[in-house]
């Protein structure tokens, strides 16, 4: 019974941290078409957003929830407006520049802060069941999972900014022909996408090596749930991480680590195959 608990957790804490890391992917190339190849050094940024933080004396709460998605939003803005702004339709294009963004913040980074392993102190302490014993982290990271998709369902579904947003996606010159800005729309939008993805590393930042190259481990992975779960940014992403969540921790659990991976990817190889529309394109049609 408490090993079964301690699985539970360490399930639920898969899909969460998994739905973090891919939910602002999904906002970027769910809802904008934008092959972002450097989503996983916008999590490296968040993540040391909250590592020099908390050094320089801030609070780590601050760090982690106002720093880190503050700091990468102003950078996705920046990035928008000097890159992103020209590779709009142009999927090959936009695949190539970000491929090149990722090598150069990668060796931005590397060049500030040398290729060494930074990480901060996990602010809560732990609990028991049993002979288990696990973290109040885990419940926190679930918790922030659950706000998160709630908070980004709500702008998306009742705000105008999220109506306009969505209505630009669908239909630009439908939009422009009602005087929305469009460009301004596109720039707000991955701002948001970028200020949940640096969110994501800065809560992420506790329990993770904290290194430049940190953000290749996350690309593949969740380039592959945003596809699996289909184009609903909200519905798709949750059931897709929390699908390859179920099937990496089991299969960490029943094997080891590494070939946890390994049949994660493989099972999203088979999800895609059966539904090639993904998750939400069989099953929640015309849900965010």
């Amino acid at each position: 019974m408490d090993l079964s608990v301690i699985l539970a957790l360490d399930v639920l804490n898969g899909a969460a941290s998994l739905f973090l890391l891919c939910l602002g992917l999904a906002i970027i190339f769910g809802m904008m078409k934008i092959i972002n190849l450097a989503h996983g050094e916008f999590v490296m940024l968040g993540a040391y957003a909250t590592v020099l933080s908390t050094n320089a004396g801030l609070n780590i709460w601050i760090a982690m929830l106002v720093v880190a998605p503050v700091f990468v939003g102003l950078v996705g803005l920046v990035i928008e407006r000097c890159l992103i702004r020209f590779l709009y339709g142009r999927l090959v294009d936009s695949m190539l520049a970000t491929w090149g963004l990722s090598l150069f913040l990668i060796g931005l980074v590397t060049t500030l802060f040398g290729n060494t392993i930074n990480g901060v102190p996990t602010p809560l302490g732990g609990f028991e069941i049993g002979a288990y014993r696990s973290s109040w982290y885990t419940i926190f990271l679930v918790a922030m999972a659950l706000a998160m998709m709630a908070l980004v369902y709500g702008v998306m579904r009742f705000t105008r900014f999220g109506l306009v947003a969505r209505a630009v996606m669908q239909n630009p010159g439908m939009a422009a022909t009602l005087g929305v800005n469009t460009a301004h729309i596109y720039m707000a939008t991955f701002a948001l996408g970028a200020a949940v993805t640096g969110l994501a590393g800065g809560l992420l930042a506790p329990v993770s090596g904290i290194t430049p190259v940190m953000g290749s481990a996350f690309v593949a992975k969740s380039f592959i749930t945003v596809v699996g779960g289909g184009a609903a940014i909200i519905s798709g992403t949750a059931s897709a991480a929390g699908l390859f969540g179920l099937v990496n921790q089991m299969g960490a659990y029943l094997t080891t680590p590494v070939y946890g991976e390994v049949i994660l990817f493989l099972s999203a190889i088979l999800l895609i195959r059966l539904l090639p529309q993904g998750i939400s394109g069989r099953f929640f049609k015309g849900t965010l």
